[in-house]
């Protein structure tokens, strides 16, 4: 793990496919409109084996990851956090002890895709946890709740799937409160590079087969190595998050650059 890198003033350049008219899609360009449903379809079609395929994926070192996200979130007894694109709930369960639900904290799993969701909420329900959390079907980039309504920003491997995601980070920045943390935790373009061939190998050949043994879908997969390739490396996020209008921005890689935390804050 690196030392974190600082971003204070936005830059030019940085990462492909953020246009209007259309979107990247894997490899693919778009139509704006036709984004979000086709990543529905994509989380529709693995939504039961989503979890398990991200152990094998990564043969576990996502958890390393998320627990990392959550010791820098450092989430405190009364505090309201809201987990975009949280899926089956992994940040949401492992911040909510930090939160106090006792003290009025909690969290709210905002996803796109209602079958992840019901995935994670029966999960919860089986392990005890029956307050803390709540589950809502929501759009990223037209959050429904009203400014400044939450102390905590975190959205984990979920950035690359909106549509617009300058719209996003905007939608993020309105709904924090001032002194409110922001915690993006995202896949990398490009690793160190004595690891670049055989993450190449390993995202283009293996993980499509790995994806069709375990979901049935091979293309899912196909599509989650593409896009992270079409996504802004880090540096190039980092200056799209200070455009958006968040403060003290950094980003620290995980992994030799697999994986990068980014923060920020509202101030």
């Amino acid at each position: 793990m690196s030392e974190p890198n600082a971003i204070s003033s936005p830059a030019s350049g940085g990462g492909k496919g953020w246009g209007r008219a259309e979107a990247d899609f894997g490899f693919r360009r778009v139509p704006e409109a036709a984004k979000a449903p086709l990543v529905r379809a994509v989380f529709d079609s693995v939504a039961g084996q989503y979890d398990l395929m991200n152990d094998l994926m990564s043969a576990g070192i996502h958890r390393w990851w998320k627990a990392e996200m959550v010791r820098r979130l450092n989430p405190r007894p009364g505090q309201r956090l809201i987990d975009v694109a949280g899926g089956t709930g992994d940040i949401a369960r492992r911040a909510l002890p930090g939160l106090g639900p006792a003290a009025g904290g909690g969290v709210i799993v905002c996803d796109a895709n209602r079958e992840m969701l019901d995935i994670g909420r029966a999960r919860a329900l089986d392990d005890g946890i029956l307050a803390g959390i709540d589950w809502l079907v929501g759009d990223a980039e037209a959050l429904p709740f009203a400014d400044r309504s939450f102390d905590l920003y975190t959205i984990a491997f979920g950035l690359r799937n909106v549509t617009r995601p300058e719209r996003a980070l905007a939608e993020a920045r309105r709904v924090l409160r001032p002194g409110g943390h922001f915690l993006c935790l995202e896949f990398t373009p490009a690793v160190a590079p004595p690891l670049q061939p055989l993450y190449d190998f390993y995202s283009f050949q293996v993980l499509p087969v790995l994806g069709r043994i375990v979901t049935g879908n091979p293309d899912a997969y196909a599509y989650l190595a593409e896009s992270i390739r079409r996504f802004p490396s880090q540096g190039a996020l980092a200056e799209r998050i200070v455009a958006a209008g968040l403060d003290r921005v950094s980003y620290r890689n995980l992994t030799g650059g697999i994986a990068a935390l980014h923060s920020a804050w509202r101030l």
